[in-house]
This record gives structure tokens, sequence and C-alpha cells, in this order.
């Protein structure tokens, strides 16, 4: 048997073992771990922290100082009314004011600070020089029989993936060579439409280091469309979203000490670094030649399905597969499924067994990584765009796979 080498890599806000290797059992006593099960299907996974997330370094007088959080905004004629200054978001995700409305208690004790560091953390293409260190750390530590590692991206993961195998990168060299060691590609639920190369904004970028992500809104990956909660019965598996908040606070010790009226029980944090967002476009679609499974959740809030859709159309690729899974929110890998709907009246859910239960979504995409890895294919299949249904069958869309409950 050969063997296969992967290369995990995690979104905007949370670091790679809490996303790729949730310590959690899944409905039908499997796992929400992605790596476990790749490791039992036989394929060596590494799902890395990139620099500023979970236990990487943080910089001592970065991410780690809480003054280094978001100020009030700059006045519209670009002044500051604040002696300890003011800041500009050029991206939305990056709220300011995070020092007042989140840290002033803990632990500002009721004062802003100024910043230590008035720069974003970093841009796309730092991250893109970690991915290519792992690629090689894993091909050297895997060795993998035909010398290369699939990569997959989960959210902004999916536009550091593609960065990675854009050949016309200008900022980093020898794109090319790093292309030649990446056999296949997976996007999960990613994120689409960026620019080209990095392009200053016009009131410039953002200017503060770190984000704060609240532990007790952690599960707004797992949100869907108003009134689909109740017909995606059981997509959030019990105490998953409990689950991940833990092992975030594994990742990030300092950031779960901050926030609240009483350091001793603070409602804590994940930090994230700030960055400036480019390389996943169409532009970039149409001159990628590495074969792709893109998979997306059609109740994903975050990264809208159509990403998924223009992905696919613009990847100019024979071996190329659109998997688009029904009652699946941006958290697809970690959800589940239960009820009667989850047993369908007509066929069998994909990487299931006849007459068994659909585990969920992240059994669907649990089988189509292993598949992919192993084989560049899908259900059998090496191009063409699928839909799996509310009871996890899997049909080529625009044909119906029969009735489900």
């Amino acid at each position: 048997m050969p063997s296969r080498a992967t290369v995990l890599i995690h979104g905007r806000s949370f670091p790679g073992p809490p996303v790729f290797d949730l310590r959690h059992r899944a409905p039908g006593g499997g796992t929400l771990s992605t790596q476990r099960v790749l490791a039992r299907a036989g394929i060596d996974t590494f799902a890395p922290s990139l620099l500023g997330f979970g236990r990487s370094t943080r910089f001592n007088t970065g991410l780690d100082d809480p003054g280094n959080a978001s100020l009030r905004p700059f006045l519209p004629d670009g002044s500051c009314a604040h002696p300890e200054g003011c800041d500009r978001s050029h991206i939305p995700i990056f709220p300011l004011d995070q020092q007042g409305t989140l840290l002033l208690n803990n632990p500002l004790d009721g004062q802003r600070r100024a910043h230590s560091s008035n720069h974003r953390f970093g841009r796309t293409d730092l991250w893109v020089r970690d991915i290519r260190q792992v690629i090689d750390d894993a091909i050297a530590r895997a060795k993998p029989s035909d010398g290369k590692v699939t990569l997959v991206g989960w959210s902004f993961g999916g536009q550091l993936v593609a960065r990675t195998l854009y050949a016309a990168n200008p900022v980093l060299p020898d794109s090319a060579a790093v292309i030649a060691k990446v056999d296949r590609a997976v996007f999960l639920d990613s994120f689409f439409g960026t620019p080209t190369e990095e392009v200053m904004p016009p009131g410039g970028f953002t200017s503060f280091p770190v984000a704060l992500n609240p532990l007790a809104q952690i599960g707004g990956a797992w949100v869907m469309p108003p009134g689909r909660d109740a017909a995606c019965t059981g997509h959030i598996v019990p105490d998953s979203p409990e689950q991940f908040r833990a092992q975030n606070v594994e990742e990030d010790r300092l950031g779960s000490t901050w926030g609240g009226d009483d350091p001793d029980h603070p409602t804590g944090f994940v930090r994230s670094p700030t960055f400036s967002s480019y390389g996943w476009n169409t532009t970039v679609a149409q001159q990628l030649t590495t074969p792709a499974l893109v998979i997306h959740g059609l109740d994903d809030t975050l990264a809208p399905p159509s990403n998924s859709t223009a992905i696919y159309s613009n990847l100019p690729v024979a071996n190329k597969v659109l998997v688009q899974v029904q009652c699946a929110s941006h958290a697809l890998h970690l959800e589940g499924c239960s009820g009667p709907r989850c047993t369908p009246e007509a066929g069998t859910p994909y990487g299931g067994r006849p007459g068994h239960p659909w585990f969920g979504p992240h059994a669907t995409f649990q089988a189509a990584t292993v598949e992919w890895i192993k084989n560049g294919t899908f259900d059998g299949a090496a191009r063409g765009h699928f839909i799996v249904n509310e009871s996890g069958v899997a049909h080529p869309a625009g044909t119906t796979s029969g009735p489900t409950r």
C-alpha cells in the first residue's frame, strides 16, 4: 500500500489542533477528529498552528500585550481625540475598540493603553512561507510514496492553500518547486474573492496586531440561517462546541485569563493575528494546476456557498470535484445528524453502509477526504458536481437521489 501524507491548514481565528483534532465522540461512535480518521486510513497528518496562532510564538511585545488590541477609531477628518491613540481597520473582521469593550476591566485596569506595535501582524505570504516549511517537514517525516503531500485548507486556510499553489506568486520565489510537492488539494468552506496581490487600502492597513475572539461566542462557526437549526436536527453534536472551547483554552492560556470584571473569573478569548488579505480569486483559480476537491456547507453563513461554485467553475484542471452538503454550516467537518432525517428512504449515505443512518457532515468530509487523498476521486468520480442531501446521500447536481424523510 502506498503511504500518504497531508497538511491541514486552519482558518483565521483558531489554531490547528482544535480544528482538525477535536477530541470528541461523533454520532455512531466515531470521532470528530479529522486527524484520527485519516491516521486510521494510513495517512500521516500534520496540522500546524501558523505563526501567531495557538502555541506558536506570540512575541512578548506583540500578541501577548493586551495594549495591542484595537483602540477607538480616528475621527472622520483623520485626527485622534484620545491620548492613548486611535486605530483603523481595513477588514471588518478586525473590530475597533476591543480594548474598551472587552479588556477595559481585565487586564487593563480601567484604562486603555497605547500600542507597543502600530502595525498589522502579517500578510498572506507570511503564512504561505510557514506552509512551505511544513510541506518539507511532512515529506521528510512521513516519506510518502510519491514524495508529495495533499493540502487541506479550511475557511481562511483555503485562501492560504490557494496562494501556496499559485505559480505566479511574485513575493516568494520557487513556487513551481513547491507546487511539485503537492499532489492534490482540498478546499473546505473556503473564503474567496480577495485581490490577487496585496493592495494598500485607501485609509491604510489595520493599525494594530491582535484580534480577540470571545470564548463565549466560539459556537459562531456552527450558526445556520434562520429556521435551519430546526430542520437540520443534530447538526451540533452535543457538547462539541464546549470541547472546541476547552481545546482552544489549552492552546491560548494567556488569552483565556483576559476579559470580564473579575480576573479570578475571566470570560476569556482566543487571540489571533491581524493581517492583510489577498491571493484567492478567479484570476488565481484559473492558474491552479493541482487537482482539487471543493467541499462546502450549503448552510454556511460565514463563507457563502457560492464561493465553492466559483472556485470549481474557474479551476482549469480536469481532475476536480465540487461537493455541496445540505444541513452543513461553516463547521461542516465537526457536525452531526440526529433523528429521522438521518436515515434515507432511498440510497445509502456517502461513505456509510446500506440501511444505516448518516452520521452527519463530518462523516461525509472524512470519507471524501480519505478517498480524495488516496484516489483523487469522490464516490468514484474524478470530476463533477455533487450534492449531499440532508440524509447524507450523494448525487450529481441537477439530479435527485430519491425521497428522504
